[in-house]
């Protein structure tokens, strides 16, 4: 399994707090069976200002501690981009934190706030896709405007969007209307990954295999590979290259 999706880089963002945590994260997700991981802190203007350079620094020093220690995965880095039009300076500047290339696209992990989709949302993305850049977004499953009218997530999936569900939302640990709406739209085949989205040990722990056992139940190991390890694999395989 590849897990691209979460929030292990110590101290940068609202996920582990240090490097004894990041390592005991990383080394749960080699247990669970996850062989890659494309660490994705939030990069929230005025909240989380994790910039190239920051998350960078903050990779290499984790890098460096996970080899010395010998645990059996890979490591890239790419970021959770939070929905705001200053997103497109650092694009401009080539500052902006992504996955690698798949079809000629670059691909960018997005989020929505969990309230709502703000107004322009789709112009955002129009521009992101003009500009070649197909935005995953993160978590539809959880934001409150998707759990009332389910079909709004329809306009975006017409512009080009990827979508990547919560692994413990397939699990039920955040409450049986997102998980309905996570396996709904899985059946209807609107979703390309499932991902951890850490951010600890004990309440939102890098576990994939528990909500990859519920999905090969429900809709066959076919769609287990594509959404655990086929996708995921596709649009990070460039960041493993070296």
């Amino acid at each position: 399994m590849i897990d691209i999706h979460c929030h292990i880089l110590p101290g940068i963002d609202d996920g582990a707090k240090d490097m004894d945590e990041a390592l005991a994260l990383i080394k749960l997700a080699a247990d669970d069976g996850v062989s890659r991981i494309v660490l994705t802190p939030h990069l929230h203007l005025g909240r989380f200002e994790n910039t190239l350079p920051v998350i960078d620094t903050a990779f290499n020093i984790l890098k460096a501690e996970v080899k010395k220690l010998g645990i059996d995965i890979a490591l890239a880095f790419a970021a959770e981009v939070r929905l705001d039009s200053e997103i497109l300076t650092l694009l401009a500047k080539k500052q902006l934190p992504m996955y690698g290339q798949y079809n000629g696209q670059q691909f960018m992990l997005l989020e929505f706030p969990h309230s709502h989709i703000p107004a322009g949302s789709d112009m955002l993305v129009k521009y992101l896709k003009k500009n070649n850049i197909t935005p995953v977004i993160a978590h539809p499953e959880r934001n409150r405007d998707l759990l009332k009218a389910p079909h709004k997530i329809k306009s975006f999936v017409q512009l080009g969007c990827w979508f990547q569900v919560t692994a413990s939302s397939i699990t039920g640990h955040f409450g049986e209307e997102c998980q309905a709406l996570a396996l709904n739209y899985i059946e209807q085949d609107l979703i390309q990954i499932i991902a951890s989205d850490a951010h600890n040990l004990k309440r939102r722990p890098p576990v994939l295999s528990q909500a990859r056992s519920k999905i090969t139940a429900l809709f066959g190991e076919e769609k287990a590979h594509q959404l655990f390890f086929a996708n995921p694999y596709n649009i990070t395989a460039s960041l493993f290259e070296s």
